[in-house]
């Protein structure tokens, strides 16, 4: 049970090719004095504003760190479930960047340095998975999420992987599209850097040195089609058909 409920990922820091083009010399350190400046501003001015303001602060942050994000696919209509694959904490300024969401995220995620700050402001619904138990009410808040036309994104591998290799998706949360009948809509998250992998023993800070350590690093994010839940459809085939969906539409931009 625990094994299933907090998976592990086997990719380690061995994953990173070490490849990338560094930035010059005193660039991260001039990156990382920005990226801090804009998040406390931000963080000032996003309760008042909220919405675009959260999004701008999103871009912002990864205008700073030198992050270029290129779309691919539909849009995402609101009161979807937004499913992707999870490489990095910079998936998550990634997807808040692309569209108004309310982020499902481990409660870890919550006491980050500015990341759990940005994702409280989004609405955050933080899953505790030292208690299983809580999930069926995890479940129903994101139904009441979607049925209220809000748009929740989900990484459910439930960890990281580096890319290449990558996890199973959880079936628990597409629970939450059946019970609201909501579309459910995959979206792979493609990075052209080994080096944005927050994997292994990596800690946040490490993680943020060495982005903003690159010359640059482009994201490409891809939507499919969206998948709307058949009569009787169970939360395991659709969460196999979400993945499968992902699989064709974005891991082929790895390869």
């Amino acid at each position: 049970m625990i094994a299933l409920w907090q998976p592990v990922s086997g990719c380690t820091a061995l994953c990173r090719d070490g490849l990338d083009r560094r930035a010059l010399p005193g660039t991260p350190v001039l990156r990382m004095l920005a990226l801090a400046g804009v998040l406390l501003g931000g963080l000032v001015i996003v309760p008042l504003l909220r919405g675009l303001a959260l999004r701008a602060l999103a871009r912002t942050m990864l205008a700073v760190l030198r992050v270029k994000v290129v779309r691919q696919g539909p849009a995402v209509r609101p009161g979807s479930l937004l499913v992707a694959n999870h490489v990095s904490w910079l998936d998550i300024l990634v997807l808040m960047a692309f569209a108004p969401v309310r982020l499902v995220a481990k409660g870890e995620v919550g006491a980050w340095p500015g990341i759990g700050a940005l994702a409280g402001l989004s609405g955050a619904i933080f899953i505790d998975r030292s208690r299983p138990r809580a999930l069926p009410g995890t479940v129903a808040e994101v139904a009441a999420a979607l049925r209220s036309g809000r748009t929740v994104a989900a990484f459910p591998e439930g960890t990281t992987y580096c890319g290449a290799n990558q996890g199973t998706f959880r079936p628990a949360l597409f629970q939450a599209a059946i019970d609201a009948g909501a579309p459910v809509v995959p979206a792979s998250i493609v990075y052209d850097s080994t080096a944005a992998a927050f994997i292994g023993d990596d800690t946040l800070w490490d993680s943020v040195r060495r982005v903003a350590a690159l010359r640059s690093l482009t994201v490409t994010l891809v939507t499919a089609p969206a998948l709307r839940p058949a009569d009787g459809a169970g939360r395991k085939a659709l969460a196999r058909a979400a993945q499968s969906s992902l699989r064709v539409t974005g891991y082929r931009l790895a390869a």
